[in-house]
């Protein structure tokens, strides 16, 4: 006989993206999905980690406290990929894509998630941060990956796990799964405290 999970815990995940889908269903959790659209602005003295936790609650707010069924968490996030104090949005086209990616070959660049847990009782915001290092890309290598992933809405224009996590990454210090849109880790233990 199997044993229940430890994370008895009913989710709602208000995120269109099918990574963090994939991670929330690899925790082995009951959840469903009900996404809202919010226009993505924040205020301009925020930095980092302030403007993710900004936007992981800016999506939760879409979301009225009786929508939330008594034994439900919301989940929302939001992923920013910072290089220099600089916010490296999704990429508008190939050529933008092309541009941010050479921007971050052969340089160290920081991935900010922040998360918002909410029910109707309480709220939990956090970040998990991750500095991953690029080798030196070429021309050839990036224009592939673009026209093979489109990676158009990826913040950063990568995605850690296709072809270019495998080629480009020469060092990762934080989780990898952050990196991918949800600091899994860090969400379970939180989740378990909530």
């Amino acid at each position: 006989m199997t044993s229940p999970n430890p994370l008895q815990k009913k989710i709602i995940l208000a995120s269109a993206s099918p990574r963090r889908q994939s991670l929330i269903k690899d925790l082995g959790i009951d959840y469903k999905i009900i996404e809202r659209s919010v226009e993505e602005h924040y205020p301009a003295h925020l930095k980092g980690a302030e403007i993710a936790i900004y936007l992981s609650k800016l999506k939760a707010s879409a979301f009225l406290l009786n929508e939330i069924p008594e034994d439900h968490i919301l989940i929302t996030a939001d992923t920013i990929v910072c290089l220099d104090d600089q916010i490296l949005s999704k990429p508008k086209d190939f050529d933008h894509a092309r541009q941010i990616l050479t921007q971050l070959s052969d340089r160290t660049h920081e991935v900010i998630t922040g998360v918002c847990l909410r029910s109707n009782k309480k709220e939990v915001l956090f970040s998990a941060s991750t500095r991953v290092t690029f080798k030196v890309l070429s021309d050839k290598e990036i224009n592939y990956y673009i026209e093979k992933f489109q990676p158009y809405d990826k913040a950063g224009a990568y995605g850690i796990q296709e072809w270019i996590g495998y080629i480009a990454i020469k060092k990762i210090k934080g989780s990898f799964y952050n990196v991918m849109g949800l600091p899994v880790q860090r969400l379970y233990d939180e989740l378990l405290r909530f």
